[in-house]
């Protein structure tokens, strides 16, 4: 697509072209004609000696290389930042030591989303409360009684806390839950130090230390295309 301020869309440029090289025009006339500059005439009638009809095409401004990039160790190093902590680029930067106009491209870059538009407890482009996901606890392998939010959405917590309770990960206390039930679920963790040991393991095996790397690679994947 030529830019929006050139004087010549390709169809122009190749008619400028030929009409230099094959109408055998001179380069003044020409460029009179199609009201551009004689350098610009000179240009494109170089360009369709060399390279053709395909010659008219556009040129990405896009640089073969980029020696001063942001090297792709530092990128990485940014985004799990973000990812875990939440931080805005000055913080990050000053983590870091980088300047902070780097940190905000690199952010943009990759569409990483503002902090304004997140919600601070999950890390969502949502506002608005929810209960942190039993999942999240298993990568601490913790031994847990978990009493999913009954109005979130799609009601995850509850597939994902019945999940581990099934795997021996985990109690889960699904419906209403009374003062009764939550004291006979807890009761026999405090009281059985093997069972909570057991509970523990298997829920260290469900966990996903490696949640926040894994990330940055999906993110890192799905920018560049």
């Amino acid at each position: 697509m030529p830019h929006r301020n050139a004087p010549l869309t390709e169809t122009g440029r190749l008619r400028l072209a030929r009409c230099v090289v094959d109408d055998n025009r001179p380069l003044r006339r020409a460029a009179e004609r199609f009201q551009v500059s004689v350098s610009t005439a000179q240009r494109w009638a170089d360009r369709y000696r060399r390279l053709g009809e395909a010659g008219m095409s556009d040129r990405s401004s896009r640089p073969r290389t980029s020696p001063r990039r942001t090297p792709t160790r530092t990128e990485r190093r940014i985004i799990k930042v973000r990812v875990l902590r939440r931080w805005g680029p000055a913080r990050i930067a000053g983590l870091l030591r980088l300047v902070p106009s780097t940190v905000h491209r690199v952010l943009t870059r990759y569409g990483l989303a503002r902090l304004a538009h997140l919600d601070r407890a999950t890390g969502r482009v949502i506002r608005r409360y929810e209960h942190e996901k039993p999942g999240e606890l298993t990568a601490l392998g913790k031994p847990a009684v978990f009493i999913p939010l009954a109005t979130s959405a799609g009601n995850e917590q509850a597939h994902n806390a019945r999940h581990l309770e099934e795997a021996g990960a985990a109690v889960a206390l699904l419906g209403d839950v009374t003062a009764d039930r939550l004291k006979d679920a807890v009761g026999p963790l405090l009281t059985d130090p093997a069972g909570r040991a057991a509970m523990a393991e298997r829920a260290r095996a469900h966990g996903r230390p490696d949640a926040a790397d894994r990330l940055v690679d999906v993110i890192l994947s799905a920018a560049a295309g």
